[in-house]
């Protein structure tokens, strides 16, 4: 998942990206000052940093260079009241820089583009490089049979423009399979946008997934594209797509099968060309004897099926998973954490992971930060009571994950209410500072 800083002191405009780019997929961190800022880029690594010019505390040139010098490939956007900053920041090493005022939707388009350079410039170095390992091609880690079936698949299907419906419980990794299909797909160097078509109500998924004309509704006060737009050559991504209304698979269907659509409050038809990759967590089939699921849809995204098995039938692939999240979080957070003992990969290969690869990610990740020495061990993994995992069914595995949504809730509405102080917020909560600032960083705050 991508890591995104955002220092800008619009509050509107930081609101809404923070929301935005949080709907795309991306992990989203604000710093409520350039100081805050500096200090965040000191301790971890992000993939793009979107910094205001006029930061309290230190200005966007400042956080820009800070960003540059501490990891060469991270990209920044600087944005500006007039274009005085703008050559500075270009020399300087800024991808770019927007004066303000800017709509929300210019911003979005600057992500992306900024996302797929990223992506062509790590694609890039890869083909110079001789891979270590096959997956490596794919960006995903394992070398199990069930893994083995999946690059299959990916190479037979990603040639093509066929639909792809991806199945798997929550956290299996169903977006790393979507994105590996686009990655070896001819639309690589395109657009591959994502969709959660579970995070939205039903009239504002139609404006992400379709855009709107200007007052098409309450709020509606400038035109702004929608996700099959922002994909049109490359890959939209659909992801809990078992979860939109009727009315909502009416319009993704002639979408899908017309490759056209009309912006909402708009009667022009737009012309896309679009590849769509679904996934889903739930069984469209029994959701179509029950009525909730369109049965054409079905079989308009079912034209090719990928299982993505669950990390308890794969036990072999654990430990790689885990190296490969001890590396990435150890260099991310900048901590020397080297590896895990005997007795800690024993336990990680025992227990059932109800979350599946996300959960895996989730424990390294808080293992990796709490660790006092330069190795795992048992004690630095919180784990469920594996009594209370064995034979977990998929449905509890994800009730146990709200809770994690649950966390950031409460985190959320403590430091709305403390005006973004996280000591006052960590108070409210009755946690330490420094578990607020853990558990901050963890829901990516």
């Amino acid at each position: 998942m991508k890591n995104i800083l955002v220092a800008e002191d619009d509050r509107s405009l930081r609101d809404g990206l923070v929301q935005s780019m949080s709907r795309s997929g991306y992990k989203v961190q604000v710093a409520q000052s350039g100081k805050d800022a500096l200090e965040k880029i000191e301790k971890q690594v992000f993939d793009l940093v979107i910094a205001g010019q006029r930061m309290g505390g230190s200005d966007g040139l400042e956080i820009l260079r800070k960003a540059r010098s501490t990891n060469a490939g991270t990209l920044v956007i600087v944005t500006g009241e007039n274009g005085s900053g703008a050559v500075e920041a270009m020399k300087s090493g800024a991808f770019d820089y927007l004066q303000k005022p800017l709509s929300l939707e210019a911003i979005e388009m600057k992500v992306q583009r900024a996302m797929e350079h990223q992506r062509l410039v790590v694609r890039m170095a890869s083909m110079t490089e001789p891979l270590a390992d096959p997956s490596d091609r794919y960006g995903l880690v394992g070398s199990s049979n069930a893994m083995r079936e999946i690059f299959k698949v990916i190479d037979k299907v990603a040639a093509s423009n066929a639909t792809v419906l991806i199945q798997g419980e929550t956290g299996t990794g169903k977006e790393r399979v979507a994105e590996a299909i686009h990655r070896n797909s001819p639309r690589h160097d395109a657009a591959f946008v994502r969709m959660n078509c579970a995070s939205l109500p039903d009239n504002l998924l139609e404006s992400e997934l379709f855009g709107h004309e200007k007052g098409a509704f309450t709020g509606a006060d400038q035109m702004r594209i929608g996700r099959f737009e922002m994909a049109n050559d490359g890959t939209l991504f659909l992801d809990e797509v078992g979860n939109m209304s009727a009315n909502t698979q009416a319009k993704v269907l002639r979408a899908i099968q017309n490759q056209e659509f009309e912006r909402l409050g708009g009667s022009r038809t737009i012309k896309v060309d679009v590849r769509i990759v679904a996934a889903t967590n739930i069984n469209l089939e029994a959701a179509i004897k029950e009525g909730r699921f369109r049965e054409d849809l079905y079989y308009r995204l079912n034209v090719v099926t990928v299982a993505v098995p669950a990390l308890r039938e794969r036990v072999e692939d654990i430990q790689p998973l885990a190296e490969y999240f001890l590396k990435r979080f150890a260099r991310e957070l900048r901590r020397r954490v080297t590896g895990f003992s005997a007795e800690a990969v024993r336990r990680l290969q025992e227990y059932r992971w109800p979350g599946n690869v996300r959960e895996l990610e989730n424990t390294i990740e808080r293992a990796v930060l709490m660790c006092e020495g330069d190795t795992l061990r048992p004690a630095d993994l919180t784990l469920l009571d594996r009594e209370h995992t064995v034979g977990m069914t998929p449905a509890l595995a994800v009730d146990l994950l709200n809770l994690e949504a649950l966390e950031k809730t409460a985190l959320l509405e403590a430091l709305k209410r403390s005006n973004w102080i996280q000591k006052e917020a960590a108070k409210i909560l009755g946690i330490s500072s420094r578990v607020m600032n853990y558990k901050v960083h963890k829901h990516g705050i």
